[in-house]
């Protein structure tokens, strides 16, 4: 729409780059764009659903799942096969605090892997995977139950990389067969089965704003 001249600010055709502050006043096709309340939800989400508002291929979609008043996207992402914690907001400002690896937002994964991982694989997970873009930072590992054909560990991160606790695991010889998000953020998913979602109390919202 901004391509195509059809949206004004301060009655300038708005460009890609354009600037908007909270006094300036923004039309689409003529009419003014009104403020939206922020609006803050945590959603369990299910397997087979994609982290995006949109899927040209048809794929249900997280959004899909949130049959809010106020249009939220998600925050960060999570692999269609992957389930658990997603926030989604409509908050620019703190969505981008929470996505920047500045800040080290904890996320809380359970994951089962293949087989029984070596002490010297737990370390390296601990203590930083070299990957195709670089050493991992650190993470906290814990063994959740030991198996000889799969484990369960937790790892929590702090940083946010693509498919990243696959390749950690890949990469030492132990692949995932099952990757949850338990928590994020400190937001647990409790009283939340998949594909149900909950708004953020006020107290929770501060919370995610102290970390910016």
């Amino acid at each position: 729409m901004i391509k195509e001249g059809r949206v004004s600010v301060n009655g300038q055709r708005g460009e890609l780059n354009t600037v908007v502050g909270s006094r300036d006043v923004v039309e689409v096709d003529g009419s003014r764009v009104a403020w939206q309340p922020l609006a803050y939800v945590l959603l369990n989400k299910p397997e087979g659903v994609v982290t995006t508002a949109y899927d040209p291929h048809g794929c249900p979609t997280v959004v899909d799942l949130v049959s809010h008043d106020v249009r939220v996207v998600p925050v960060g992402r999570l692999d269609v096969d992957t389930t658990g914690a997603l926030l989604l907001t409509n908050d620019g400002e703190l969505a981008h605090r929470l996505a920047h690896p500045r800040f080290g937002v904890p996320k809380v994964y359970e994951a089962d892997i293949d087989g029984s991982p070596a002490p010297s694989a737990l370390a390296t997970l601990r203590q930083g995977v070299e990957l195709n873009d670089g050493l991992t930072a650190p993470a906290d590992v814990r063994v959740v139950r030991r198996g000889t054909r799969l484990t369960r560990l937790e790892l929590t991160l702090h940083e946010g990389r693509k498919h990243q606790v696959k390749r950690m695991c890949e990469a030492v010889g132990n692949p995932v067969r099952r990757l949850h998000r338990t928590r994020y953020a400190g937001l647990d998913l409790q009283g939340l089965e998949p594909g149900e979602w909950r708004e953020l109390t006020p107290e929770e919202v501060a919370l995610l704003r102290g970390r910016g």
